[in-house]
């Protein structure tokens, strides 16, 4: 809390001496700046060290962390949590605040709006510390969610905070601009450098999001139009807005307002996503959500404080922006950039209306949210509106009637995006002609790049995008879904596939049990996490990869699957289909750690002979651990799952055996998305080809 304090301290000390402008106290903001950064970086380190010391006397390490989480999954464990990940986001703002200062080529008044961002960051994480004490005592945390203990998820978040935290440059640099009446050609091209960076890391964290989405939610999808995922596409498109205009901006000057208003409202939009997602408004529309708490309010306030800040100095300066035309003509690459804007403009706030649905029907009555649907019927339109833009801007160059290419040829493209869409089964006209403006647009990119109408990197990403949208129609619009109950052994014609369900196999430690399958003779399994008491705690599907597209299985085990809970008395008697049970005595040990040893002594009948077994439970403040024990050569299990206080009950868990569980019947979705891996490639086109742009 100390350093915290300090770099809230240094981060305003170094707002007041680059606002000051004189060489010495440009000298002592660069130093503060550096110092401000240090104190984050010193908090950072103590977390992490106090999550793999399992320091569990504090609340942060307790919720996300224990002692066996492998060492990938405590780094991650820093930032699963909003206190973490606000500390997350602070250290790479103070990072990037660090190379500012060091490079010299932000003005004094720039430095002065980033630090006191950095100011305004801090006091998110002072009011949300990660370093607040546990009010309980415990031996062992309760861990990260099994659905986050994946790789995807391990860099998914620190991506995203990347693009977050390097929107604020941009930021800096446009009130900069205005504050000091500086020349658009002195600050524009940095500020695109970084504007890039930053939409190339934003994007690529959100592709990552949806990756991991498909790989191991097992919902079949890769988007869900969820209000969290919109919190971040949306400042990703406003982002894309201030690339795009400012590129019109740096041929006519005019446009230079449009560049302050994306630049504002790109990173307004990061702080209201946060406030959305971390203050509770959305707990029962997301699954993405954190639960309710006081930070909310703190950030709205912030949120309101730049936008209102922002908005206000430009109203104040806008008389003394340069004027002028915006474009040429209705035949200019200026045009249709800017209409390309407005059309993403419209896309942005579509977007924000359908994410906000919840706060604004919370204001009114009772709250609602929008269905996936609204996001479809109102956006596709306009995707296609802005590719058949994209298409006659890049056959254009910047003037009047610049000619760079002539676009007939392109029908060629749109028509083999119709005969894609239609050999993937897609029927709907929107789809057909979302897939045809996908593929001109490609065209068009091609024959800019050939006429030296676009560089590298913008050729890249632009392929990137048509790809993307291509693979959605297809994979989208073309996904075919069937549910089958399938038993061990037999074979299953679904879509073209020959599937067989070759039933379960369990991990030797107990933690993990597979769903295997063959996909016309490929072996692919679907793996399902285990709780410590045997009980699923998060499930992945299974996934034939081909060139042709995915075949995706999502099991759902049967809810009778054979397994029964039972109560016994000592000394009483209970029955199954089976045997009958005996609690006879039990014993608790304390272990050195602090945790009890339960073990109970349990007869058993079925009618002839009489088994004795003894079954142990490890119980803790918070919950016990037990693993099975096989009765009569293995023909059930049995678990001890709970013993009351006075020792005379316990309650039992009575499993089928592993031979029975692993051959049970399973109901299994079946999907087909053709040439999804089109959606993965194009996704890596657009992030690199972005960040290709850098080297122009």
């Amino acid at each position: 809390m100390i350093s915290l304090a300090l770099t809230l301290v240094t981060a305003l000390a170094a707002v007041l001496c680059f606002a000051a402008q004189s060489e010495r106290t440009l000298r002592w903001g660069r130093g503060l700046s550096a110092l401000s950064f240090a104190a984050v970086l010193v908090s950072s380190i103590y977390l992490l060290v106090l999550i793999f010391h399992n320091r569990f006397d504090i609340a942060y390490v307790a919720n996300y962390s224990t002692v066996e989480l492998p060492a990938i999954y405590k780094f991650s464990a820093f930032w699963a949590g909003q206190q973490g990940s606000f500390l997350l986001w602070l250290l790479i703002h103070g990072m990037a605040g660090l190379y500012l200062a060091v490079k010299r080529d932000l003005s004094g008044a720039g430095m002065a709006i980033y630090m006191a961002l950095q100011a305004l960051l801090t006091v998110f994480v002072l009011a949300k510390s990660p370093f607040v004490p546990n009010e309980n005592v415990v031996e062992n945390g309760m861990g990260l969610n099994p659905l986050l203990q994946d790789p995807w998820m391990a860099v998914h978040p620190p991506i995203i905070f990347i693009g977050y935290a390097l929107l604020a440059v941009p930021l800096a640099y446009s009130m900069a601009a205005l504050l000091t009446g500086q020349k658009a050609q002195a600050w524009l091209p940095s500020a695109r450098r970084w504007a890039l960076t930053a939409w190339a890391f934003l994007g690529a964290g959100i592709f990552i999001g949806g990756y991991w989405a498909y790989k191991v939610l097992g919902w079949g999808g890769f988007w869900g139009w969820d209000p969290v995922e919109n919190s971040s596409l949306v400042p990703w498109l406003v982002a894309g807005i201030f690339v795009h205009v400012l590129r019109v901006a740096q041929i006519r000057q005019a446009a230079i307002t449009m560049v302050h208003l994306a630049g504002v409202f790109a990173y307004a939009l990061v702080l209201y996503g946060t406030f959305l997602t971390r203050s509770g408004i959305l707990g029962d529309f997301s699954v993405h959500s954190f639960a309710g708490n006081s930070i909310g309010m703190t950030i709205a306030v912030v949120n309101a404080l730049v936008l209102i800040a922002g908005l206000t100095l430009l109203m104040v300066k806008a008389k003394h922006l340069p004027q002028g035309e915006y474009y040429p003509g209705y035949n200019s690459r200026e045009f249709m950039v800017l209409l390309g804007a407005l059309l993403m403009v419209f896309m942005s706030a579509i977007i924000f209306l359908g994410m906000s649905m919840p706060l604004l029907t919370q204001l009114i009555g009772n709250p609602a949210a929008v269905d996936t649907d609204f996001y479809v019927r109102t956006t596709m339109p306009l995707a296609i509106a802005l590719l058949l833009v994209i298409t006659c801007g890049l056959l254009r160059g910047y003037g009047q009637d610049k000619i760079l290419a002539d676009g007939k040829k392109l029908v060629v493209f749109g028509v083999f995006g119709v005969a894609c869409g239609f050999a993937a089964g897609v029927r709907q006209v929107m789809p057909l002609l979302l897939a045809a403006a996908a593929l001109m647009a490609v065209g068009a990119t091609v024959r800019a790049f050939r006429k030296h109408g676009i560089g590298r990197g913008g050729m890249v990403a632009h392929i990137g995008l048509g790809i993307s949208l291509l693979a959605m129609v297809l994979a989208g619009s073309g996904s075919q879904s069937y549910s089958q109950e399938m038993n061990v052994g037999e074979g299953y014609e679904v879509f073209g596939h020959q599937i067989v369900f070759k039933g379960q196999e369990f991990s030797a430690d107990g933690k993990e049990k597979y769903y295997v399958y063959a996909v016309d003779g490929r072996e692919v399994r679907a793996l399902t996490k285990l709780h410590d008491n045997g009980t699923d705690a998060a499930r992945e599907p299974a996934i034939d990869k081909g060139v042709g597209g995915d075949v995706y299985l999502a099991p759902t085990p049967a809810k009778d699957n054979g397994r029964l809970e039972i109560i016994l008395k000592q000394g009483r008697m209970d029955m199954d289909d089976d045997f009958a049970y005996r609690y006879d005595q039990s014993t608790i040990l304390k272990q050195e750690d602090g945790k009890l040893l339960v073990q109970a002594e349990v007869s058993i009948t079925d009618g002839d002979r009489v088994e004795h077994t003894e079954v142990s439970m490890v119980a803790t403040a918070d919950g016990g651990t037990s693993q099975p024990v096989e009765i009569f050569g293995g023909q059930k299990r049995l678990r001890l799952t709970g013993v009351t206080q006075s020792q005379k009950q316990i309650r039992l868990e009575i499993l089928p055996s592993l031979e029975t569980e692993a051959n049970q019947p399973i109901l299994t979705s079946v999907s087909v998305k053709p040439c999804i891996w089109l959606l993965w490639l194009g996704s890596m086109l657009v992030c690199g080809g972005t960040l290709l742009a850098l080297r122009r």
